[in-house]
């Protein structure tokens, strides 16, 4: 599998399209096109798959077996080092296989959050608790479960591979599915960043595996094999509660990341400027994102204010190549779903604030471009939002829905807007924007729709312990919550280790203690 260069890519996709096709069929050699080729990826064979399935079986025992803080605690920390050297270098591979610069950054930034100290530390003593009674040593702990595949998405292959990795921290061995449109990345991260370090800590052969093929094939492999424990997938809502029966139906764990439709709500006295600000990151990547903004509930009282002030701020995104330090929007190659949904919103009495056109890398309007230009939409009143297209589903392009509420009292409305968050059929991330802290108090205590809630903040910037993906509904299935592959991947054991207690007295001296209390 060959990666094109990304700037190539912009400047005749569909001839370099072409170009990937014909080298992955050995019409033209890699030596042929030097200046697009960065890299390349071999193909694994069926029975490839099956030799990385034996040997994490075999490895996940052993593994399991190694201490906390050496799976943990020594073995993060050294993560957390390798990827601080090797930043620029991975930050220069996401480009190339088409992300900007600046979220490429982001990115990096994130990985770096997910193994810093704070969050190995909170890991840690999730994995094991100790208490002590009499003579006794109480432990609750979490045993991992053993093998752990993971299939990543094609628009974040690398981010959500090195996610998977914190299963490794906790004794699962773990395969990984590099995906045949970007496999570059994985493949790099894994073999030069977390091998070593899985080979510093002295883990067995096969706690890594990482192949690049095929999703159904490989999917299909996972669930038939006796050896597998838990399938980490991400994809679309509809295929994923589908493969979510294969997987029960096969006796394995499904953990889902799916869709997202996150809802940022505005209160009438938050912060207009800084919550616009936090809703253009809708827009970041093009909407093909699924933990960024895709919908709006605006208090009546400052609505227009915040659609203007977003307006303003929407103007700054541009395209671009993924090389230029300010671009955040990404080629969109196929543009129809993104205008029969406009379409429907303004057929259903939505009005347009900005956008909704297709554009060229200069930003010229044009119905051939490859580009779609940042769209806001303005959807009045709450009873008929949900029938637009745009506000009931993840869209995953550049257009975000403003839901103006109609006037009511503030304490009917503030439940109002409750109910509506929780009656969001996704359930990734919410935000909320607002200063009255019983306001805020209101939100927190009754909104349980999502994984990751905030609170006048950037709706996708990455903190120390709290997760990045995972939610309810059809973003995480039934099973679905906070996804902190770590704890996904385990599964709650008790623990009692005694010097020597007489078990008759373990069975029946509680209830001689209470009846001995009793007696005057």
């Amino acid at each position: 599998m060959y990666v094109l260069s990304s700037s190539a890519l912009l400047d005749d996709v569909f001839t370099s399209l072409t170009l990937k096709r014909k080298l992955e069929q050995g019409r033209v050699t890699p030596e042929d096109r030097g200046d697009v080729v960065v890299g390349r990826v071999a193909k694994a064979d069926r029975a490839t798959v099956r030799r990385a399935i034996d040997a994490a079986a075999e490895a996940a025992p052993a593994w399991g077996a190694f201490p906390l803080d050496e799976r943990i605690g020594r073995f993060g920390a050294l993560l957390h080092h390798k990827l601080a050297e090797r930043a620029e270098e991975i930050a220069e591979i996401l480009v190339q296989e088409g992300h900007p610069l600046m979220l490429a950054r982001w990115q990096v930034s994130g990985m770096l959050e997910c193994f810093s100290a704070e969050s190995t530390a909170f890991y840690r003593s999730q994995m094991l608790q100790e208490f002590h009674r009499g003579e006794r040593r109480l432990q609750v702990r979490r045993r991992p479960d053993g093998v752990v595949c993971l299939n990543p998405p094609q628009n974040a292959p690398l981010s959500s591979a090195l996610l998977g990795v914190t299963a490794v921290m906790g004794g699962n061995s773990l395969i990984v599915r590099a995906p045949r449109s970007g496999p570059l990345g994985v493949m790099y991260v894994m073999q030069e960043i977390v091998a070593p370090a899985l080979d510093e800590v002295g883990a067995p052969p096969g706690t890594l595996n990482v192949v690049c093929g095929d999703p159904g094939p490989m999917l299909s492999a996972w669930l038939a094999s006796p050896d597998v424990d838990d399938i980490i997938y991400f994809g679309s809502s509809e295929n994923g509660t589908r493969f979510e029966a294969r997987c029960v139906a096969e006796g394995k764990k499904p953990i889902l990341e799916l869709a997202g439709n996150d809802v940022v709500t505005v209160w009438k006295d938050a912060d207009i400027d800084l919550a616009a600000e936090a809703l253009t990151e809708s827009f970041y990547g093009s909407g093909q994102l699924c933990m960024i903004p895709n919908q709006v509930l605006v208090h009546p009282d400052v609505a227009d204010d915040l659609v203007a002030a977003l307006v303003r701020k929407v103007g700054h995104i541009r395209p671009g190549y993924p090389t230029e330090p300010d671009v955040l929007l990404t080629p969109v190659l196929r543009n129809e779903k993104f205008f029969r949904c406009l379409d429907d919103a303004l057929a259903r009495g939505a009005e347009l604030a900005c956008g909704g056109h297709a554009m060229q890398l200069d930003e010229s309007r044009d119905p051939n471009g490859i580009f779609l230009e940042p769209t806001v939409i303005v959807v009045r009143g709450l009873d008929d939002a949900r029938e637009v297209e745009a506000v009931v589903h993840e869209t995953f392009f550049p257009l975000l829905p403003v839901v103006v509420a109609d006037p009511e009292p503030d304490e009917q409305l503030l439940d109002r807007f409750v109910d509506f968050v929780n009656s969001n059929a996704y359930g990734l991330r919410n935000s909320l924007w607002a200063g009255d802290p019983r306001v805020v108090d209101h939100f927190l205590a009754r909104v349980g729709n999502g994984g990751l809630l905030k609170v006048n903040d950037s709706h996708i910037g990455f903190l120390p312990c709290l997760p990045t993906h995972g939610g309810t509904g059809l973003t995480g299935g039934v099973f679905g919550e906070a996804n902190y592959p770590i704890l996904r991947t385990s599964h709650v054991q008790g623990v009692s280790i005694s010097t020597g207690s007489r078990p008759r007295d373990a069975v029946f001296g509680a209830w001689r203690s209470l009846r001995e209390k009793k007696t005057p």
